[in-house]
């Protein structure tokens, strides 16, 4: 199973449904601060890192398959997922944790063609209405994850249409090597040129 259908698979029958119980994170972050104040450090930190992801998304609608964008797109959900995993925002963990690890496999082959980049914009305007969304006393989202589902799904078919494009031009790439190689090592040597001294 790819990377990309096993992170979906993942969020589709792990991710815990939504609960209007006040309970706060289960893995609340090693910090002195209260749950609140540190709950409010991560939202200023996540807006920062949101709008570095769009910034991402904005640089690979101008250069295709830009490896730096698709690097620091890779980094930036990641450390947003382990931020919330941290904190336990269990919803907005899951689903950027799906995020990250369905655009991975993208990211750090060179596949992430324009073709993925509406799915993805889609998905982090959601990801913005979450973080707005947040209990700011628990941590806990309120919100049906059928939206999620949708556009994790959308995007995932669209990865996964991308990535077997890449893999089939690669193939044919390594296909064709072999022929190179072997037609330019038969043909004639080129002589050496000979450096003439003027006198």
């Amino acid at each position: 199973m790819h990377e990309w259908s096993q992170a979906f698979a993942s969020y589709r029958f792990g991710v815990p449904a939504p609960c209007a119980c006040p309970t706060r994170g289960d893995l609340i972050m090693d910090t002195a601060l209260p749950f609140e104040d540190a709950l409010q450090n991560y939202l200023l930190d996540a807006q920062v890192l949101l709008t570095q992801a769009q910034e991402c998304l904005q640089h690979l609608e101008l250069i295709d398959n830009d490896p730096d964008a698709c690097r620091c797109l890779d980094n930036t959900l990641d450390n947003l997922a382990r931020q919330a995993t941290r904190l336990g925002l269990r919803e907005v963990a899951h689903y950027t944790n799906a995020l990250q690890q369905l655009l991975a496999p993208a990211c750090h082959g060179g596949c992430l063609q324009r073709e993925a980049l509406p799915a993805l914009g889609a998905c982090l305007t959601l990801l913005a209405w979450q973080l707005e969304l947040l209990d700011t006393r628990t941590g806990r989202l309120n919100l049906d994850i059928g939206e999620q589902l949708v556009l994790l799904s959308d995007l995932a078919k669209v990865v996964q249409k991308t990535l077997c494009a890449g893999l089939c031009f690669l193939r044919r790439a390594r296909q064709r090597l072999p022929a190179f190689a072997h037609h330019s090592g038969s043909g004639h040597r080129h002589r050496p040129v000979e450096s003439t001294v003027l006198t």
